[in-house]
């Protein structure tokens, strides 16, 4: 169809399909099988080809979680349909059931990130990224400070270096590891930009290149406890490093509507692109009554609030593409983008 809303920046714009539902959407079953609808296609597969169809801005990628075990044609089935549909794709990768922060689980963990690793060097692609610097929403468990942080660090910085590896990424296609911090309460110790900055930090100076990024997601940004300007001065000064990554436009809270976001997108969004080094967007709603999140709604009833206000899902991911495309056009039209 044709595309009424150009995209005026080199900016690649995408979609993070979550909204879909982890159950039911994302998630493998028992048997690594991927969700499918009634007429057989991989749920999202055809997720972005409706979004891709409706969508008045082209969508140029699509960021989609790989989970260890699936199924290898479902996963061929999945990269080649997004390709077909004109998309980039690019990884997100699972890891569960194991505390990257604890010697006694690094085996695991490194194990499930080069798994990810390795269909990323399978079917060429140079950007993935994982939310595993620490275990999601561990009941009991509480922040580390001083030396036990530090530990929680180095820690870190073993499991990931060892996926690395162990996954063969010198010289491979895999360029960076955008690496996605997550709110207080879903994480107890790396939930605010400025602590996932000191892995980051550590991991590259271990590797001896610039190679893991910060995924700055306003979401988590606005949920973490520090303020929009002292989230605008650490992105300047993660980019003047070399270590922002990718953005994520999702709403504080809610994760619904990007109009619920009370302003974070927008500062953020123009804070990263102030630096030079803003390279990829991703539009990220997740679903009110996802049953996997359940956790998050008891954690902040916020999460449970249907924001859509009469639309679909899909009209709402929609919506928020041509959202922050217009707000990538005018960044180019201020002289803070290049076209």
């Amino acid at each position: 169809m044709s595309q009424p809303i150009p995209l005026r920046t080199r900016v690649e714009l995408g979609v993070v399909p979550t909204h879909i539902k982890f159950v039911g959407g994302l998630v493998p079953d028992e048997a690594g099988r991927l969700p499918r609808g009634n007429d057989g296609a991989l749920v999202v597969v055809a997720e972005m080809a409706a979004l891709t169809a409706a969508s008045p801005v082209k969508i140029q990628s699509a960021q989609v979680t790989v989970f260890p075990g699936v199924d290898e044609g479902d996963t061929d089935e999945l990269i080649t349909g997004l390709r077909a549909l004109g998309l980039e794709v690019h990884l997100i990768m699972m890891v569960g059931g194991a505390d990257p922060m604890d010697p006694a689980d690094e085996e695991k963990v490194a194990a499930m990130l080069a798994s990810g690793i390795g269909v990323a060097k399978k079917y060429g692609i140079t950007q993935v990224a994982s939310t595993s610097i620490e275990q999601w929403m561990q009941p009991g468990a509480t922040p580390k400070t001083g030396a036990d942080f530090d530990a929680a660090v180095a820690q870190n910085v073993r499991a990931h270096l060892r996926a690395y590896r162990e996954a063969g990424v010198a010289g491979s296609c895999v360029k960076h590891w955008h690496i996605e911090f997550l709110r207080k309460g879903e994480f107890q110790t790396f939930n605010d930009i400025a602590k996932c900055w000191d892995f980051v930090k550590a991991a590259n100076a271990e590797l001896g290149a610039k190679f893991f990024k910060i995924m700055v997601d306003a979401a988590h940004c606005g949920d973490s406890g520090l303020s929009i300007p002292e989230n605008e001065a650490l992105i300047a000064e993660i980019a003047a490093s070399d270590e922002m990554g990718m953005f994520h436009a999702s709403a504080k809270t809610t994760r619904g509507c990007l109009s619920t976001d009370d302003g974070w997108i927008g500062a953020l969004l123009a804070a990263a692109a102030k630096t030079g080094k803003l390279e990829y967007v991703f539009v990220e709603l997740f679903h009110h009554e996802d049953p996997a999140l359940e956790g998050l709604r008891q954690l902040d009833p916020g999460h449970g609030i249907d924001t859509r206000d009469g639309r679909s899902y899909r009209e709402a991911v929609i919506d928020g593409v041509v959202d922050v495309a217009r707000r990538l056009n005018n960044l180019v039209a201020r002289g803070v983008l290049p076209s």
